[in-house]
């Protein structure tokens, strides 16, 4: 233990020694920078005598001052001297966003960085984070522009995000892990699934008043707010196949924000469910569930995406994708499909998802008044999503004769399985025998349809 607190001091002492060096750096990069333009003289241009008459001759910058401005340390010292006043070089591109374009990317950088220590430290969804945040950092270098049109992350941002195609191989991975048994064996928590995407509707409300409220700063129309309403389902394939059609705009700043919340489950929901149950009520134990026969786990997907394609076609793409990785699994009949399926499909395409949304975290576009608004209402569509369930669980247990912990209410959100680990972590703290998990995941994946029935009630009414 002594040698682990050790290592973790002479490690936090080695990044503020960096960080503090990068600081002192970048103050002397500016000074000269400043320096330089104050002693620039406002001389007329020289002419060249030409036949053609008298051109000002073009300014010959030498092999080390272009080598300079091709740097990192001077495009981040352009930054801070710009916030401090001193004028921008000519012919150098305009700040953007809320803060100067070297300044802005520094701080993208720390952010990346930050996703990356809740990732390996705080092992918060590494699987997510990780990418977003090495993502995140890749698209802040300066000069390589590597989330542009022709940077490998901007390729395959456009290779597989922009067009949908990576939330509907996602889904079909959901669905070949995804076990629909605790669902079947208590229906009923199919309600909480349902009562969790409550929060998607009151976001979509909270958008248009945002704008009205801000007075212009921030505008989102119908279609914006359907868009970003969609986060409270804590699903991001959703999101973003939702955004794709919606508010390709605002594609980049919803899927962040639709895949950060994902990953912070363990930190936003245990407080809401502590303040929304009491002791007694987080220490209800569940019954054993019934065994569930192998043909009702084949029907089921038969049958919901039957009833997508009578009553919701517009949800048709995701509950398909979802239910033809889960009937690959539970049929049994294609198991070299289903092992795909579940491990190098949705692993590849996790990275290049991961890497993709992170590509979006530019300072340019991410530090903005409408992507810090879309922030914010995902929290709250988060937060009252995960605060529906637990209260309609709550409900449920007082009308019910068998009661239900409604703790589980919370894994209503389809974060899978990452909400249900929550909801037993919880269940345990106050009674070690208290194991809730798979009573959590059939609210849970019951949340996945509800966030895709969600989106095609979103894409049907405002599409």
């Amino acid at each position: 233990m002594g040698t682990s607190n050790l290592l973790s001091r002479r490690v936090t002492k080695t990044w503020w020694i960096s960080f503090i060096c990068i600081i002192v750096l970048g103050i002397i990069s500016s000074a000269a920078l400043g320096a330089r333009d104050a002693g620039d003289s406002p001389k007329e241009p020289s002419a060249v005598v030409s036949s053609g008459g008298a051109e000002p001759a073009a300014a010959i910058d030498s092999p080390a001052v272009k080598l300079f401005r091709k740097t990192g340390l001077y495009n981040f010292a352009r930054g801070i001297s710009e916030l401090f006043g001193a004028r921008e070089d000519a012919g150098e591109p305009q700040s953007q966003g809320l803060l100067p374009e070297g300044l802005g990317q520094i701080i993208m950088i720390l952010v990346g960085l930050l996703l990356i220590y809740l990732a390996i430290v705080k092992q918060f969804e590494p699987l997510l984070l990780l990418p977003i945040g090495f993502g995140g950092i890749l698209a802040n270098v300066p000069v390589a522009d590597i989330a542009g049109p022709e940077g490998f992350l901007g390729i395959i941002y456009h290779m597989g995000v922009s067009n949908g195609l990576f939330p509907l191989l996602i889904f079909m991975g959901v669905g070949a892990l995804t076990d629909f048994g605790p669902l079947l064996a208590n229906p009923k928590t199919a309600l909480l699934g349902g009562a969790a995407q409550f929060g998607i509707f009151f976001t979509l409300i909270g958008a248009l008043l945002l704008s009205d409220l801000t007075g212009g700063l921030i505008s989102f129309d119908l279609r914006d707010a359907a868009a970003i309403g969609i986060i409270g389902g804590a699903d991001g394939p959703t999101a973003i196949f939702v955004a794709r059609w919606l508010a390709p705009d605002l594609l980049g700043a919803i899927a962040v924000a639709a895949y950060s919340y994902m990953a912070l489950v363990p930190i936003i929901q245990p407080p809401i469910m502590r303040l929304l149950t009491t002791e007694a009520e987080r220490k209800i134990k569940m019954k054993q569930m019934r065994k569930v026969s192998k043909k009702e786990k084949i029907l089921f997907p038969l049958v919901v995406l039957l009833l997508c394609v009578l009553l919701l076609p517009d949800a048709t793409p995701l509950i398909g994708a979802l239910m033809f990785g889960n009937l690959a699994k539970e049929s049994g009949v294609v198991e070299r499909l289903s092992k795909t399926i579940q491990n190098e499909l949705i692993n590849v395409v996790t990275i290049l998802l991961g890497l993709a949304v992170g590509s979006k975290l530019q300072a340019a576009q991410f530090l903005s008044a409408e992507t810090l608004g879309i922030l914010v209402l995902g929290a709250i569509a988060f937060s009252v999503g995960t605060a529906s369930g637990l209260l309609l669980a709550k409900l449920m247990n007082a009308v019910s004769k068998t009661p239900i912990n409604p703790l589980i209410g919370a894994a209503g959100v389809s974060a899978v399985p990452m909400a249900a680990r929550v909801v037993n972590k919880v269940g345990l703290e106050n009674n070690p025998q208290n194991f809730l998990l798979m009573h959590a995941m059939g609210p849970n994946v019951a949340g996945v349809i509800g966030s895709a029935v969600a989106a095609g009630v979103l894409l049907a009414l405002v599409g």
